[in-house]
């Protein structure tokens, strides 16, 4: 199995109260490169930033960093638009970051990044990939995505009161902009994302047609980015079988159920029993912050296979926080 890091920036994570991935707006732009780096090399490397949010919930990197430490994967992370460099080792796949989803097209090379990761999926030798993502407001495009292809709008947060009015006030004034009606993006994936989406929804769909095409089994791990990435592979008339794992933290906070069935994606859930856990950086997504992010939701559905006990994945996180916040 190799794990697929998509990380990117889309100025829609600049509206205020939209996102959590980050302790203010000026750091939420060095989140998606500080994760590449904390799960590449365990700790950032560029800067001594660490991304957590405003009321100090570490990212989903810490997470996802410390099962790769307990079971081992091979990592790749495609840039999709990083708004930042990142120390990190990259495939770029084309151009720069998203823009705001009220822009008329936020996503201009939607296509080109499409295409360049298609072929990457397409060439790579693993048998099953499991794909991740790193952009912060990208649940709310992702809500744009499900709106333009008339697919159901569900959509979780970062924070622990999802701001969901905020959001639908956000995806109206991106169809207004595009002019759109709800669903006339149907069969349409990358209108759909050149008008409504992020670059890194692009890149994650490209890549997992392109894996699919060839034979490769595709997880996505994450929560309903990856709902609207499935939904966008199935308008791109890929039928094969489709997997999705999230944490139990998504799955309480939206239910997946109704639109994964009618997307035909098989979904998994996993708990990491971190309310068992005493300590901050897990007692915090017990509180409802985070969720996911990161292909936290995947690696922990890893975890969970390898015959792992979570308490001594609760001792690795430990473990990988103090070495980040020591």
């Amino acid at each position: 199995m190799r794990f697929v890091l998509v990380a990117g920036a889309t100025e829609t994570a600049g509206i205020e109260g939209i996102s959590a991935a980050g302790a203010n707006r000026a750091a939420m732009v060095h989140t998606p490169s500080a994760d590449a780096e904390i799960l590449v090399y365990g700790a950032p490397v560029s800067s001594s930033l660490v991304p957590v949010s405003p009321a100090g919930c570490p990212t989903p990197a810490v997470v996802t960093r410390a099962v790769r430490e307990s079971v081992g994967f091979p990592v790749t992370v495609l840039d999709a638009g990083l708004a930042r460099p990142t120390a990190a080792p990259t495939v770029a796949l084309a151009g720069p970051p998203g823009g705001d989803v009220r822009d008329p097209v936020p996503v201009p090379n939607a296509t080109e990044v499409f295409e360049t990761a298609r072929t990457l999926g397409e060439r790579l030798p693993e048998d099953r990939i499991v794909i991740g993502e790193t952009i912060p407001g990208g649940t709310t495009t992702a809500m744009g995505v499900l709106a333009a292809l008339g697919e159901r709008e569900v959509v979780s947060s970062s924070l622990a009161e999802n701001p969901l009015s905020l959001k639908r006030e956000v995806v109206e004034g991106g169809l207004a902009a595009s002019d759109l009606e709800r669903g006339e993006c149907a069969g349409d994936p990358i209108r759909a994302v050149e008008r409504m989406g992020d670059p890194v929804l692009a890149g994650v769909v490209g890549l997992a047609v392109g894996a699919l095409d060839s034979g490769t089994a595709v997880t996505l791990g994450g929560g309903t980015q990856m709902v609207a990435a499935a939904a966008l592979v199935r308008h791109a008339g890929i039928e094969t079988q489709l997997s999705l794992s999230t944490t139990s933290f998504v799955a309480a906070d939206v239910d997946l159920d109704p639109v994964v069935e009618s997307l035909d994606v098989s979904l998994s859930v996993t708990d990491p029993e971190f309310a068992t856990a005493n300590h901050e950086s897990m007692g915090r997504y017990t509180r409802g912050e985070a969720k996911e992010g990161v292909g936290m939701g995947g690696a922990l559905t890893e975890y969970a296979g390898s015959g792992g006990s979570f308490p001594e994945l609760h001792d690795r996180i430990v473990t990988v926080y103090d070495r980040l916040f020591r």
